[in-house]
């Protein structure tokens, strides 16, 4: 898929603020620090679009991107940054608010579509992570895992900690979702993403 525009549409602190129309949705969401921001502005080819910083916790909002591809103007769909869970340099009252309005358009949507679950390719298997991908799965919500910074890993490393995810995924589902392969710097999965996203757009 290849993009004609991807432009910020705004900043939504509940549900009932998101934008309205039955765009379909995907949702963009992982531990603080994961690298979230670069990959969305590496998917738009933008440097500045989402705001990247070296301190955890820089979206604090539901942000709706309205993208536009390319080849298919009426295939009009809606990327949402949603705010990181766990570590961010914010006070805990704020995470707690966080995590409300998140549950919420997670639950709520009706144009969600699926949700990008980023996870950092350089760690083993992280607990709040796998929490997270099991409350998806208990609610139903349709979701993929993004592994990112892929670059940032020797070859053998990486291989080890994704297969690691895997087994460790097994013990709890007989299926496993589908899983990209990302890095930001480079644009690795780039393509197999936006390539997704359009899949599932055509089959609506």
């Amino acid at each position: 898929m290849k993009l004609k525009s991807f432009t910020f549409l705004k900043s939504s602190e509940k549900v009932s603020q998101c934008p309205s129309g039955k765009l379909p949705e995907y949702a963009f969401i992982g531990r603080s620090n994961v690298g979230k921001s670069s990959l969305i502005n590496c998917l738009a080819n933008h440097k500045n679009l989402a705001k990247v910083s070296s301190k955890p916790g820089k979206t604090q909002l539901i942000n709706h991107f309205e993208v536009i591809s390319e080849t298919d103007v009426e295939k009009m769909w809606h990327l949402v940054d949603l705010p990181g869970y766990g570590y961010a340099v914010v006070s805990k009252k704020k995470r707690v608010k966080w995590a409300g309005f998140i549950e919420e358009y997670l639950l709520q949507r009706e144009q969600l579509t699926n949700v990008f679950v980023l996870v950092d390719s350089r760690l083993e298997p992280q607990k709040i992570d796998l929490e997270f991908i099991q409350w998806l799965g208990e609610e139903g919500l349709p979701f993929s895992i993004v592994f990112t910074k892929i670059d940032k890993n020797k070859t053998q490393k990486l291989k080890t900690n994704i297969e690691n995810y895997r087994k460790r995924l097994q013990e709890d589902w007989d299926e496993l979702p589908v899983m990209f392969y990302t890095s930001a710097t480079e644009g690795e999965g780039k393509a197999d993403l936006l390539g997704y996203i359009d899949k599932v757009n055509m089959s609506l």
